[in-house]
């Protein structure tokens, strides 16, 4: 071999192993594609927009019961935006997107059963403590108004009896 043909054979070495390091890292470092189906795209989002409805549910059974609810509103209104996000990538067929919207819509919807349930809860104990104290106590103070306007009628009554006598 001449000189040029090895130097030459060096360059093939050379560019040769560039490109094998550079494949490497592309594999090692490129993002992963999801490649998800229309199927379990239309799953997904189906999922999310149930558990919206399902929150939206909780939420009006709140407010109902008369807990002050704007913030699991807002809440509701972060998650509508993602699932009408993840609604609009799968109608455009960018099933990866819709996927990723829909789970990010049902990650903001975490425990927001709970919540409602709970400022439910709260908002039906401070009706019946309200109910207790208005009717109930309302009731009892008339009693005592009654009672008491007797108590002093027959004390009255008793005091002239005794200074008509006398």
């Amino acid at each position: 071999m001449n000189c040029g043909e090895l130097k030459l054979l060096s360059n093939v070495r050379f560019i040769t192993t560039i490109f094998l390091l550079l494949a490497v890292f592309a594999v090692l470092f490129a993002p992963p594609v999801l490649g998800y189906s229309e199927n379990e795209a239309k799953t997904a989002v189906k999922a999310a927009e149930s558990e919206v409805l399902t929150c939206y549910d909780a939420a009006f059974e709140a407010e109902k019961a008369g807990a002050n609810v704007s913030m699991l509103l807002s809440v509701l209104d972060e998650a509508g935006w993602f699932l009408s996000k993840a609604k609009l990538a799968y109608s455009e067929e960018d099933f990866d997107s819709a996927v990723s919207f829909a789970n990010e819509c049902q990650s903001r919807l975490n425990d927001f059963v709970d919540q409602a349930t709970s400022l439910r809860s709260d908002a039906e104990q401070a009706g019946y403590l309200n109910f207790m104290v208005n009717f109930v106590g309302s009731g009892v103070g008339a009693l005592c108004i009654v009672v008491g306007g007797f108590a002093l009628w027959t004390f009255l009554k008793r005091r002239e009896e005794a200074r008509r006598r006398v």
